[in-house]
């Protein structure tokens, strides 16, 4: 098949495992253990992670998958084409059971800018085939998706489908990939459309098990097959809400099931080694697209203090604006200083976790802000906001609010001429909160209270966009239902943000061009 098959194959979840491969062992086990799909991801100029997880029956109880007590070896190929007729690499990893039986495979050592195919074979089964690719060297333009918030039993992932059919270079998720509720924990107004794994996951098992339900999903693999990703967590990972070391539900025991939920999070996502320092999951992290654009993933839970005035959305919570309070965390924020201060590309896109706007959630005098975003850590962001405005063409990516927005970042929210630093781009849930709506006179009152956000929709979607060497150009995409399967995915907004002509120059990312 041609390229455009491949991809037409990929994304209809049609590549499945087959015989016509390099001869394999006698089969051991007795059904497919390819069940979850294989996915790429953290791309450089010469290599990619590679990952798969082999379970051939991935809601099994214990959380393993099916798998047998022993570790499995599992071949890997990369290609220049999608027949795999052209092997540029190949070789044999070890799916440990200690390790839920993941594979993360690093390559090195490939060209800049271009393609690669892959696929795994273990226990004479061999994967579906998916496509990657390397980061280029110069200005090459760049089409990504954003996307964060897929609560499974909220609805069908006919938004990842959608995304993985406009056949994106890369994806950027920006947490919430799985939710750690039990059944019915958390309810969308329609209703539960899908079913959670029993319980709410505290143990290993049960955050192994949630996330091999997740992954079994087909249009979420066709999502991970179409592109490399770079992924961060957020709270649902882990809990609702949770602060660094403190559980939102002052549970005991939150360190261990915090520990738990990073090992199967790892064992799940294709991440490099490097995440794991010991206790920390490292997510925070700079991928470079080139001398065109610089990604700065940020971890907004880990490092971060609790929460002023016991969370929530709340008025008159003086806490929240103490100059001491930190969200990043102090190794955290000198990384991300120093990154900024020495990038060289053209652009630098900060993704990130939570709404950095200011949000007024109240109609009228006075003001209500959610105490678990930026709004709670509000000297932080002003001195972030500050580093921003002397860095080249910054753009802010987040998810969470499960609500499209676009918003206007700015040193001082109160003050109608305090010049704009910064775009912010919130990206809607790809399932959370069910089915989306349009209700005209909500966002007529948020968008009068917040004159520095111009758009909002409550419709579920996820943004792709087009990065060149002078502007950046977004779609932001939505579904009317996800209820049940088939929704067309549809631009409901398009901006375009010029890029200016250097890091001090005035009105820091143009005005947006709006469609």
């Amino acid at each position: 098949m041609d390229r455009r098959a491949f991809l037409t194959a990929a994304t209809a979840g049609l590549l499945l495992p087959q015989t016509a491969t390099p001869a394999a062992a006698a089969r051991t086990l007795r059904s497919d253990p390819f069940t979850l799909g294989v996915a790429s991801g953290d791309p450089s100029a010469d290599g990619f992670v590679l990952w798969t997880r082999l379970a051939p029956d991935p809601l099994a109880g214990d959380g393993r998958g099916g798998m047998p007590a022993r570790d499995v070896d599992v071949d890997w190929q990369v290609s220049a084409d999608e027949r795999f007729s052209k092997i540029v690499r190949s070789g044999t990893a070890t799916a440990r059971s200690r390790d839920a039986h993941s594979v993360h495979v690093e390559l090195d050592g490939l060209e800049p800018g271009r393609e690669y195919f892959y696929r795994f074979r273990s226990e004479g089964r061999l994967s579906p085939a998916a496509r990657t690719r390397t980061t280029p060297a110069g200005e090459t333009p760049l089409n990504f998706a954003v996307a964060a918030c897929a609560h499974y039993e909220h609805g069908y992932y006919t938004a990842y489908r959608r995304l993985a059919e406009q056949e994106p270079d890369l994806v950027v998720f920006l947490g919430d990939y799985m939710y750690e509720y039990g059944p019915s924990g958390y309810t969308a107004l329609a209703g539960r459309v899908r079913t959670h794994t029993p319980g709410k996951c505290e143990t290993l098992a049960d955050y192994r098990l949630r996330h091999a339900q997740y992954k079994s999903d087909h249009d979420l693999q066709a999502a991970h097959a179409v592109a490399p990703w770079l992924v961060a967590f957020d709270d649902h990972e882990v809990e609702n809400n949770w602060a660094g070391p403190v559980s939102s539900t002052n549970a005991p025991g939150f360190t261990t099931r915090r520990t738990h939920a990073f090992r199967a999070y790892y064992e799940n996502m294709p991440l490099r080694r490097a995440s794991l320092q010991g206790a920390v999951l490292r997510v925070n992290r700079r991928i470079s697209w080139g001398t065109l654009a610089r990604f700065h993933l940020l971890d907004t839970r880990q490092f971060r203090d609790d929460q002023a005035c016991l969370d929530g959305v709340r008025a008159g919570c003086d806490d929240r604006l103490a100059s001491g309070r930190t969200l990043l965390g102090s190794d955290q924020w000198r990384w991300l200083e120093s990154g900024l201060r020495g990038s060289t590309t053209r652009w630098n896109l900060l993704g990130q976790q939570i709404m950095m706007a200011q949000r007024d959630y109240k109609v009228g005098p006075g003001r209500e802000v959610n105490l678990d975003s930026w709004d709670g850590y509000a000297a932080e962001r002003t001195r972030l906001l500050g580093s921003l405005a002397g860095t080249e063409n910054p753009v802010v990516l987040t998810g969470d609010a499960h609500m499209h927005h676009l918003a206007e970042l700015k040193t001082d929210f109160d003050d109608p001429d305090s010049p704009v630093v910064a775009k912010e781009l919130i990206a809607s849930s790809i399932a959370s909160d069910g089915d989306g709506y349009r209700d005209r006179t909500w966002i007529a009152e948020a968008l009068q209270e917040n004159p520095h956000i111009s758009f909002i929709d409550q419709r579920r979607g996820y943004l792709m966009a087009r990065l060149t060497r002078d502007e950046l150009s977004v779609d932001y995409r939505t579904l009317d239902y996800i209820s049940r399967r088939g929704a067309q995915a549809k631009t409901a907004h398009r901006l375009t943000i010029p890029a200016t002509t250097g890091p001090a120059a005035a009105g820091r990312a143009g005005a947006p061009r709006v469609g």
